[in-house]
């Protein structure tokens, strides 16, 4: 996904008085709809003049921060925009009958509660992109389930359940009855669910934002970069079918990071397999009582992630092994492709055996404690990747975020990955797969019942 946005819940009002003109204010915030940004409004004339909180829109700044058009102003924005920026709200339209926004007691306390009593809701800026450009892919607001089939594992989903109503992210947990009215399995015993959670199908998205990307961006498809080497300020990269010069190189190739060499002592792939099903019949599906389309997750981290899809197909991803990136034969993948039918009848035994439509293989990469790399590493050479396995929210993210890096801007998002932890440094060969494949076989035993 892309990067997520913030705006308040509710409008929410506060009258004051203007430090500096000792003037009467009402102040007012609305919700705003992505990309809108922080728009100050001035109401109190003919018309209502917008003052976007631009550095451009800006005048003076004798004692105070001031906003400026069309002879209008808005003075003393500073400890309001602060409170703004500290709780993360990225869109606001603000309403102010007066010159001057009120000085409140005089810090951005007053601000900071006027806000958190309105309550902040995060705003998906691709749900923008798919409403604008009327996006097909099964896009489905449904949220998704931690679960388990072990009872034990309760306690592990209720100190999750602690965390998020303290970070207040609506969810509720659920036993094994109501787990199989909503799953159609009774396979698992506990489970988390959260709300906001979003499924859909990466290809047709992908898709719809590769046919609106601008005239100046040029996309090569199935081009693997081969290598790459930096002489002075000219970057040099091969491919099978020819070559590109340039002066600047984003490497956001994640799994792949290692074998180009970058932060090669720092990060390593892990070599995952998934299979689907053909769509079940409708008897089939009857027989797993039509449930809705679901996304599971496991609680231990070498469980089984399977869903439900919108067409009625069963999807499942259980193995993760230290393999050659780069390709996996066909022997070898029908050898995993056993384990997805095992996992798959675990849970839904009155299936057929010979469901599964198609398997296939992917790539993720892993650092030794979690973190991701975001750096420049170079001049004019910048890398983005390690996402261990968090999903395309995470790594969209990063891909924005390392584009506007190499842009030379600054945004607080990249101050916030920035003050992150960094990776730790590998063991060399052999001694890294000897400790990643020791770490793969115990979560794996961990993990038994839920695969």
């Amino acid at each position: 996904f892309m990067l997520a946005q913030r705006t308040i819940r509710h409008k929410t009002s506060a009258t004051g008085v203007g430090l500096h003109t000792g003037k009467k204010a009402v102040l007012t915030l609305h919700p705003a709809d992505p990309d809108t940004g922080i728009i100050f409004r001035r109401i109190d004339g003919d018309k209502v003049i917008e003052m976007p909180a631009q550095a451009n829109m800006v005048g003076n700044t004798t004692l105070a921060t001031t906003l400026e058009k069309d002879g209008y102003e808005i003075s003393t924005i500073e400890h309001l925009m602060s409170a703004l920026a500290g709780l993360g709200v990225d869109n606001c339209i603000i309403d102010c009958d007066g010159p001057e926004i009120p000085i409140m007691e005089g810090s951005s306390t007053r601000f900071v509660f006027l806000v958190q009593a309105a309550g902040i809701v995060e705003q998906n800026a691709v749900k923008k992109f798919i409403n604008e450009y009327q996006v097909d892919c099964d896009w489905n607001e449904c949220g998704k389930y931690f679960a388990s089939s072990k009872k034990e594992d309760e306690k592990i989903l209720r100190n999750f359940s602690v965390t998020l109503s303290k970070l207040g992210y609506e969810h509720n947990l659920l036993s094994n009855n109501d787990l199989f009215k909503r799953l159609g399995t009774n396979f698992y015993n506990i489970a988390l669910h959260t709300k906001g959670g979003i499924l859909l199908h990466p290809g047709k998205l992908v898709r719809a934002m590769v046919d609106v990307l601008p005239k100046n961006v040029c996309l090569y498809e199935n081009s693997s970069l081969l290598s790459w080497n930096k002489n002075k300020d000219e970057i040099s990269c091969e491919f099978k079918n020819g070559k590109i010069k340039t002066k600047k190189i984003i490497f956001a190739t994640n799994g792949f990071l290692k074998s180009l060499g970058i932060k090669s002592n720092y990060n390593f792939p892990i070599t995952l397999t998934a299979s689907m099903t053909r769509p079940l019949t409708d008897e089939e599906f009857a027989s797993i009582g039509q449930p809705k389309e679901w996304g599971v997750l496991p609680v231990k981290p070498m469980g089984a992630t399977i869903r439900m899809t919108k067409d009625k197909r069963i999807l499942i991803r259980n193995t993760a092994e230290v393999h050659n990136p780069f390709k996996m034969k066909k022997s070898d993948l029908e050898k995993r492709s056993i384990n997805q039918r095992i996992g798959i009848k675990k849970r839904f035994p009155q299936l057929p055996e010979d469901i599964i439509q198609s398997s296939w293989s992917g790539v993720v990469s892993r650092t030794r404690n979690s973190s991701q790399i975001f750096e420049k590493i170079d001049n004019n050479v910048f890398a983005a990747g390690c996402y261990n396995g968090s999903g395309i929210g995470v790594g969209t993210l990063f891909g924005e975020q390392i584009a506007l890096k190499a842009s030379d801007q600054n945004t607080k998002e990249i101050e916030t990955i920035e003050a992150r932890n960094k990776p730790t440094w590998l063991p060399p060969q052999p001694f890294l797969d000897l400790g990643i494949k020791t770490r793969l076989i115990y979560e794996r035993l961990r993990a038994r019942s839920e695969i």
